[in-house]
């Protein structure tokens, strides 16, 4: 297994690194999209990033259970970009109000299962996540449940990475195992 994380605020330039990075290791790849088409604005973010991916790669969308999902779609796929874990972690919570035991067992389940699916694989994994632990603690619940949830999600992945980025201003900086840009 070998798989890069890339860690990073709104708008900091993770996917646009994740493709980079991706098209330098392979032209056969497969994009797997947690964001799910709610409303008019979030399906005009959809249609952006699938203009911005290269043609040949194919396309996965699974709003969770990302791992039996994979499973038979992989195929040849040198390389696989899962944009993003924000969103993932987001899913899993839902609409229902989650204490933060609840969520973080869902969230446990679905990382182990996706690192166990990662093992299996001879595919460059590369995993894009926001940052959420560096601004302000949220002033309700479920904002602090969510951000602690994605918080223990950054973590786990991250011990698991091999290269571990943070974008700022759309620069990389590399905390673990990679080169800064």
């Amino acid at each position: 297994m070998s798989m890069t994380l890339i860690l990073g605020g709104a708008r900091s330039g993770k996917s646009r690194f994740a493709q980079e990075l991706a098209a330098r290791l392979s032209n056969r790849g497969l994009f797997v999209a947690t964001c799910e088409p709610l409303d008019e604005e979030m399906n005009a973010r959809i249609k952006a990033h699938q203009m911005s991916r290269p043609r040949n790669w194919k396309t996965l969308e699974t709003p969770t259970d990302v791992a039996k999902a994979m499973k038979g779609k992989i195929g040849d796929a040198e390389v696989v970009i899962i944009d993003c874990m924000t969103l993932l972690v987001s899913n899993l919570m839902g609409t229902e109000e989650q204490d933060s035991e609840a969520l973080e067992k869902k969230v446990t389940g679905e990382l182990e299962n996706l690192v166990a699916f990662m093992r299996t694989s001879k595919a460059h994994f590369i995993i894009v996540s926001n940052e959420v632990g560096l601004g302000l603690v949220p002033p309700y619940p479920a904002g602090r449940v969510y951000r602690d949830a994605l918080g223990m999600a950054n973590q786990m992945l991250a011990s698991n990475a091999d290269e571990v980025y943070f974008m700022v201003a759309g620069i990389p900086i590399s905390l673990k195992g990679g080169q800064s840009q």
